[in-house]
C-alpha cells in the first residue's frame, strides 16, 4: 500500500556506547509542528512494512520514525525474510532491554529536538518485538501513549516497568497467537492493574501473531484494518 502527500528520508542518530543507528522518518510536508511517533520494527527490520506503516501514520498527521534497532549486529538496511525466522533470532537477542534503552532515548531526543514535533505529543508503536520496545519506552521516557502489538517478552521480563510508565497503553493480541499465550497477556494486564496503570486490552479472537503485517501469511485484513482504527484512537485521546 502507498502513501502520497508524505516526505520521506533516511538519518543517522547517535546511540551511546554503540555505533549510530539509521532510522527512516516519514513526515507531513508542512512544518507543523505536528505529534510525534516512535515506530518499533518487527524482529525482521524496518523493511517495506514498517516504512508503509510510518507513511499512513505521517498521513495522519505524525511524524514518525523508525530506529534500525539492529544497527549492532546488521547492516543499515537489513532486512529479514519472514520465511527465515531462524536468521534474524541472532540480531533479536542482541535488543535487550539496554541496548534497547539507549535506542528509545536516541530516538526520543531526535523527535523532542526537532522544530517540526510537538514535544508534549510524543507517543510510541511497536510490533512483535517491537511491541515489547514500545512497552518498555513507555517506561524510558515521557510518552503520551503507547501501542503494542502482539509484545513478545513483555511477560515475564518487562513486568517490573508497569509501575514506571508514563502513558496509557494499549495492547493488541491475536486470539490465536501460539506465541504469546493468554496466561501470559493476563499477567501483562494484572501487572498493569496492580499498578493502577490505564490500559486497553484487545484480543482479536481470529487473529494470529504478526496478523496487521499485509506481508505476512499471518495476514487478517478484517482484524488489521479495525486495530488501525483503534489504534488511531488512541493515540488522539
Amino acid at each position: 500500500m502507498s502513501v502520497a502527500g508524505v516526505t520521506k528520508e533516511k538519518i543517522e542518530l547517535n546511540v551511546a556506547d554503540s555505533p549510530p543507528m539509521s532510522a527512516y522518518v516519514s513526515r507531513p510536508a508542512d512544518a507543523g509542528p505536528h505529534p510525534g511517533l516512535m515506530v518499533f520494527q518487527e524482529a525482521f527490520g524496518v523493511n517495506s512494512h514498517i516504512r508503509n506503516v510510518a507513511d499512513r501514520f505521517a498521513a495522519e498527521g505524525y511524524v514518525a520514525i523508525a530506529p534500525e534497532l539492529f544497527h549492532r549486529t546488521a547492516p543499515a538496511g537489513f532486512e529479514g525474510d519472514y520465511k527465515d525466522f531462524p536468521s534474524v533470532m541472532p540480531h533479536a537477542r542482541a535488543v535487550t532491554s539496554e541496548a534497547a534503552e539507549a535506542d528509545v532515548l536516541a530516538t526520543y531526543s531526535w523527535l523532542r529536538t526537532n522544530s517540526r514535533v510537538r514535544p508534549d505529543a510524543i507517543s510510541c508503536v511497536g510490533f512483535c518485538m517491537g511491541g515489547r520496545v514500545s512497552f518498555l519506552a513507555n517506561s524510558v521516557v515521557p510518552v503520551r501513549n503507547a501501542v503494542s502489538f502482539y509484545g513478545g517478552g513483555i511477560a515475564p521480563g518487562l513486568l517490573d516497568r508497569a509501575a514506571k510508565l508514563h502513558g496509557p497503553v494499549l495492547l493488541i493480541w491475536g486470539g490465536l497467537d501460539k506465541h504469546i499465550t493468554p496466561e501470559h497477556r493476563k499477567v501483562v494486564t494484572d501487572a498493569l492493574t496492580a499498578e493502577h496503570k490505564v490500559y486497553v486490552n484487545a484480543e482479536f479472537s481470529n487473529a494470529d501473531h504478526g496478523f496487521f503485517c499485509d506481508e505476512r501469511s499471518a495476514y487478517e485484513p478484517n482484524a488489521a484494518r479495525q486495530a488501525w482504527a483503534l489504534t488511531l484512537e488512541f493515540l488522539r485521546s
